[in-house]
């Protein structure tokens, strides 16, 4: 059984206030996620974050084929982090950490996604040509939508003399 990691870290220009907003919000995940892949919420996103949260999706991931995705958000820590786990979908696992934390000049993000694919060795021999590519080009996307949602972070500079 074999486990992968999607690490991605993001800088961005706002408070923990307005990223906690934007994360915490199951109805934003639609504008951070790419048109190609039929981003649906079908139930219980009219809620504020909650833990045992369920929340229904719909997605396109590949080929035009509709899945139905399940998650539950199984941990909430209000302005610090947040886990989502599939409880039905796409993937035979899918373990989601969402970090947030203030830094100089804005917010950094943090995701760590576990995950592994279905269908054993059939699964795994698809993943490096399918599957991987794939979870970094939504990422990427998002990354992109971001910055051109909440402009481009810079360092903030030192003047030390």
């Amino acid at each position: 059984m074999k486990i992968y990691t999607l690490h991605a870290k993001q800088n961005l220009p706002i408070t923990i206030d307005e990223a906690w907003s934007l994360l915490s919000d199951p109805k934003n995940l639609k504008t951070i996620t790419p048109d190609y892949m039929g981003f649906e919420i079908l139930s219980g996103a009219d809620r504020p974050m909650y833990p045992g949260q369920i929340i229904q999706y719909i997605v396109t991931p590949v080929l035009g084929i509709k899945t139905k995705w399940v998650t539950e958000i199984t941990h909430v820590q209000d302005r610090s982090y947040f886990v989502d786990e599939q409880r039905f979908g796409p993937y035979a696992l899918w373990h989601h950490k969402h970090f947030i934390k203030e830094i100089p000049g804005g917010v950094e993000m943090e995701d760590i996604v576990d995950y592994k694919v279905p269908m054993g060795i059939l699964g795994q021999l698809v993943h490096p040509i399918l599957v991987k590519p794939k979870l970094n080009e939504i990422f990427e996307y998002r990354k992109k939508k971001l910055i051109e949602l909440y402009g481009e972070f810079k360092a903030p500079t030192s003047s030390f003399k």
